[in-house]
């Protein structure tokens, strides 16, 4: 059996829109779901706006839609939310990111998709939660890296936070999402109703932070800003060679000791300020500028070649178009290609981790309602109905 098949004949509709929402309904398309993209009229999910794009379309959008069928329906309007409702009771998952208020201001809060529905399960997720805070701040990656205190460590020491570029709380939250969302469906299966998932982008960042927030409380010592270094292992960073940068990663004084063995300075490793992580991580900047000047003395390549031989982690400092380069990539089959999805002109998709041959990939992103007529017939609507809805 393949991934695909793990949850066929599962229903989900993804009311959700941007990231993470769409991604925790997109991994449930991977394995088989079939997933009914309820999008807004003339403006559809919002990343469907955004630069860069491939032709007319959004690569934003392309990266977390696949497996997904697109249905335009008004939802604010009484016709809109009535045909909402009736493909809820069809539905087995249900997955939104609605803006504070908005599910109580057109009565689709849990209990009401419920009520329709009793062995609904939703996956509401937000950026704070349901308390005062969620209630009026609307929240995106950036500001919950900011407001939970994610930023504050990471950038270069002396100079301003900076935001981790990837939108790592939405994927990540959108991953809680569907884990989340599995195990309310085995409880399900196991004799359970309805229930409600609640993730929110604020309990991401500090799944995410765990090991500096019980540092923290361990020690009432805020973690500093490092740059590419480690708050628990030296040497590791990003450090300069004569001819451009490399990753070194050492975290065992064994591993020192065959460092200093490869820069032929043996005897650092037995000097005391140096000796043990501890003293390493006391000595940073000394123990930096020593080896720094090392290795700057020759190139990469050669860096590179004879820390591995001695068994020390070491790699070049790629871009995306260097890393999509290496042989492990196409080794890895990371990729579908777009003619598995007959999906001629189209770029490929990553595969789910999870997915090693890429099997759950099975449609492309859809067009902006694309599926709409379809899936409304299927519901049961007639054709002056699909008119009325889709506004034709």
């Amino acid at each position: 059996m393949s991934l695909s098949d793990t949850y066929r004949g599962l229903r989900v509709l993804d009311l959700s829109s941007y990231i993470a929402g769409p991604l925790a309904a997109m991994m449930l398309g991977d394995m088989g779901a079939e997933v009914i993209k309820i999008e807004r009229p003339a403006i559809g999910d919002e990343t469907r706006a955004l630069p860069p794009r491939w032709g007319d379309d959004a690569t934003v959008f392309f990266a977390i839609n696949r497996n997904k069928r697109s249905v335009l329906l008004d939802t604010k309007s009484p016709e809109g939310r009535a045909a909402l409702l009736r493909l809820v009771e069809t539905a087995d998952v249900v997955v939104e990111s609605f803006p504070p208020g908005l599910a109580e201001k057109h009565r689709l809060r849990f209990e009401d998709l419920r009520e329709r529905n009793p062995r609904i399960v939703v996956c509401s997720i937000t950026a704070f939660g349901d308390g005062p805070l969620g209630a009026r701040m609307p929240g995106f990656d950036a500001l919950v890296q900011a407001v939970s205190g994610l930023m504050s460590f990471t950038g270069e020491p002396n100079s301003p936070p900076v935001r981790l570029a990837p939108s790592v709380l939405d994927l990540t939250t959108g991953m809680w999402g569907a884990i989340g969302i599995m195990a309310a469906l085995a409880r399900r299966a196991a004799g359970g109703g309805a229930e409600h998932v609640r993730p929110s982008l604020l309990d991401s960042a500090f799944m995410l932070m765990c090991h500096q927030v019980l540092g923290f409380l361990a020690t009432g010592e805020l973690p500093q800003r490092l740059g590419t270094g480690a708050p628990s292992a030296m040497p590791y960073r990003v450090y300069e060679a004569s001819d451009g940068s490399f990753m070194l990663a050492t975290a065992s004084d064994a591993q020192f000791v065959r460092l200093c063995a490869v820069l032929g300075i043996d005897a650092l490793a037995q000097d005391p300020r140096f000796r043990t992580m501890s003293a390493r991580l006391a000595g940073r900047e000394a123990l930096d500028s020593l080896l720094a000047e090392r290795f700057r003395q020759r190139p990469v390549a050669e860096w590179l070649q004879r820390l591995a031989a001695a068994g020390i982690s070491a790699g070049p400092l790629n871009n995306i178009e260097q890393s999509l380069a290496l042989p492990v990539v196409k080794e890895r089959a990371l990729f579908v290609p777009p003619e598995n999805l007959h999906w001629l002109g189209g770029m490929p998709l990553l595969r789910l981790p999870i997915d090693p041959d890429g099997s759950g990939v099975t449609m492309p992103p859809p067009k902006l309602g694309q599926h709409t007529a379809e899936v409304l017939r299927e519901a049961g609507f007639d054709e002056a109905s699909i008119a009325q809805l889709t506004r034709e």
